[in-house]
């Protein structure tokens, strides 16, 4: 295979993307040029949701960082029962539905929730309402804090053994210990995660449009999407989502320039030993919070199932309505999931064959295009094709590829990020070997690349097929009475208050999520029977 055919289909997927999203921001551009923007700005709506998007995402990031610390240390230094399962929760709440994750948090912590109950049985004050700044915070703390917790513990897991061992000789106290060997590592970490959580809540969509009370607690996502589909203003919400275009972009380049990449271990590391400074109150401190995190995780996701195994459970599931939003969920997670891998793969085979030329720069810009979807969040994506659209045709009418191919494009970060080292070191490793024996083509990928790349495939298969299949983003926007997906369904269900159904509908999305997740990964990564 010559070199132009290997990079042909990877700069034909970065042309059709550019397409794609430029197409949207020259609409977003000839809409909001009909506005006077000098005068907009002076606009206190757009001032407000500004600040408390800011300030909402500030918050979420402290509160999920400044924990994640001890949690991570604790759980470097503790072996018990069960810590790979929690783990791998920890490592689920990136591709939880985060519907699902609002209804188990209301379940315990909302107005009619497990608390309330045992509040009002005690005879003690009401708990606060979820709604509005505390509950939007609580959630990004629910989603986020075991994702930074995860992120610090890999850091801390690539602290080479030597200096532990240089720790336990020199006697150092759990606290010297802790500043001098575990700080320095988790220090280069924060920034990236900082950054990565600080985004997450910045764009965050289903989780304001759930638990926001109302125009005090609107973000500029929300605004977007309340301009568009209940006030029909095109030309504010082009500009509202253009001004969150700006400060995604401006927030992605700010996070490159303080995030370092973390040098890594060339062997794996044991369990630091604990020597002396292993105290009493060491150990107390470290249960408190690994109890703090267990607290944290468990009690909502055990909720979503409880309060879905309920006496309308039956009559939810003789409902084809339901099962016609479940269809279309899993027709836009597949699809999506196959549109993300077919472009990831042919971007990282372009890249792949330019960095072995020594092509750096052009290596790079091709996968920078495959994350352009970082800096234009999945709503304002929407906002932009459903302009472009309605020049030309119905928009509503094409509602399914339009959200199909936002899915695609929010997935394809996680599939870029999780293939592209796996399949450069394939390339390095076998490219001699390969090319000595002459096997090039379908026989190469049935041979060498296939075998390799199974796991990877699996994991990036599976976060896509999860994200896609529990997006709220694209489908609010055009969602209509004939074309539903179980999310969009689950938060029709909350907001007319039938938490029963409700908590049918998210049980039901968080089995598809996991078991949808734990069957890609068996069938990619099972071994064929000889």
């Amino acid at each position: 295979m010559t070199t132009t055919n290997v990079t042909k289909p990877g700069v034909l997927t970065a042309g059709l993307i550019v397409c794609v999203v430029f197409g949207a921001l020259l609409a977003l551009v000839g809409e909001a040029s009909m506005l006077d923007i000098p005068a907009m700005w002076h606009d206190p709506y757009l001032r407000h949701v500004t600040a408390f998007t800011f300030k909402q995402a500030t918050l979420s990031t402290l509160l999920s960082l400044l924990p994640a610390i001890p949690m991570a240390y604790a759980l470097s230094r503790r072996n018990f029962p069960g810590k790979p399962l929690l783990l791998r929760l920890f490592a689920m709440t990136l591709v939880l539905p985060v519907l699902v994750a609002v209804f188990g948090l209301l379940a315990i912590y909302g107005n009619n929730g497990l608390l309330a109950h045992i509040a009002a049985a005690s005879g003690s004050a009401e708990i606060p309402s979820l709604y509005g700044l505390q509950g939007i915070l609580l959630a990004h703390v629910f989603l986020n804090l075991p994702l930074a917790t995860r992120l610090l513990y890999q850091s801390l897991e690539g602290i080479p053994a030597e200096q532990h061992q240089l720790a336990t000789q020199l006697g150092l106290s759990s606290w010297q210990a802790f500043r001098f060997v575990a700080w320095p590592r988790m220090r280069q970490q924060l920034p990236h995660a900082g950054g990565l959580i600080f985004m997450l809540c910045f764009t965050s969509f289903a989780v304001v449009m759930a638990l926001g009370g109302g125009p005090k607690a609107t973000t500029i996502e929300l605004a977007v999407y309340q301009a568009l589909r209940y006030d029909f203003d095109l030309a504010g919400g082009a500009l509202l989502a253009l001004w969150q275009m700006l400060l995604c972009a401006s927030l992605v380049l700010l996070t490159q320039r303080f995030a370092k990449p973390l040098a890594t271990a060339s062997h794996s590391t044991p369990q630091p030993r604990q020597g002396q400074f292993d105290t009493p109150a060491s150990r107390c401190w470290d249960w408190l919070w690994i109890s703090a995190a267990v607290a944290l995780v468990l009690p909502p996701l055990l909720a979503v199932f409880v309060s879905g195994l309920n006496p309308k459970a039956l009559a939810l599931l003789g409902d084809s309505s339901l099962w016609q939003a479940v269809w279309h969920s899993l027709q836009v997670a597949v699809l999506s999931c196959l549109l993300a891998l077919g472009g990831g793969i042919a971007i990282l085979l372009t890249s792949r064959q330019w960095r072995l030329q020594k092509a750096r720069w052009r290596a790079d810009g091709i996968e920078l295009i495959g994350t352009i979807i970082l800096v234009t969040p999945g709503l304002v994506l929407s906002t932009g094709i459903f302009l472009l659209l309605r020049q030309f045709t119905d928009a509503f009418a094409a509602a399914f590829w339009v959200v199909v191919t936002v899915n695609a494009l929010m997935a394809l970060p996680y599939v870029l990020k999780t293939l592209s080292q796996p399949m450069l070191h394939i390339a390095q490793q076998y490219d001699p070997l390969c090319q000595s024996l002459g096997m090039r083509g379908l026989r190469r990928l049935v041979l060498v690349e296939w075998r390799a790349m199974r796991g990877p495939l699996a994991q990036a298969a599976g976060i896509s097929t999860v994200l896609s299949l529990g997006d709220l983003g694209a489908i609010a926007l055009f969602g209509s009475q004939d074309f539903q997906t179980l999310p969009l369904y689950l938060f029709q269900l909350l907001g007319s208050y039938q938490m029963d159904a409700a908590a049918v509908a998210a049980l039901l999305l968080l089995v598809l999520s996991f078991g949808l997740f734990a069957a890609i990964e068996y069938l990619l990564n099972r071994k064929p029977s000889c």
